[in-house]
């Protein structure tokens, strides 16, 4: 899908303020609000914007540990990536899991209750076989750097026209 300037606008502006009003947006992309409107769902028909929702901060509602885990797994074949991708995505306690290239297979960041916990996972994940030869745990200390939750759009001053 080309985006022009108004559609890099809008982006900008509501991952700024996913609440902002259809006029006040509108208004602050220098359109009348009907065909604002039509672009925003053209924009999440076309599956650029997917959703919608708050961002909470989990230590206001329950406080996980982080733990970040190296894991390898013993085989290299299709089967065996896929076995640990279904357990992963399964899991409620993985939170992200990124398959990497280089001397380890997967980079995976939990959120637990606790460490005995997590080692009952660990534990768990090796007794159900899903093919993990090493694995490396690096519990986190403190948080240095919050994710960012914006794209690096195009300034919407120089966005090239669509």
């Amino acid at each position: 899908m080309k985006l022009d300037k108004f559609d890099i606008k809008i982006l900008h502006i509501l991952q700024q303020d996913g609440r902002i009003t259809k006029s006040n947006l509108a208004h602050a992309i220098n359109l009348s609000v009907s065909p604002c409107w039509e672009r925003v769902k053209r924009l999440e028909q076309a599956g650029v914007i997917e959703g919608y929702g708050a961002r909470i901060n989990p230590d206001a509602v329950i406080k996980l540990n982080t733990v970040l885990v190296e894991i390898t797994l013993g085989q290299h074949d299709v089967q065996s990536f896929q076995r640990f991708e279904r357990a992963m995505q399964a899991c409620d306690d993985v939170k992200e899991c990124w398959a990497t290239g280089g001397g380890i297979d997967y980079i995976v960041r939990l959120g637990v209750t606790d460490i005995d916990y997590y080692q009952r996972l660990i534990d768990r994940w090796l007794t159900d076989d899903l093919g993990i030869k090493q694995y490396y745990t690096y519990i986190v200390t403190k948080q240095v750097k919050r994710p960012a939750l914006t794209l690096p759009l195009e300034a919407p001053d120089t966005a090239a026209n669509g």
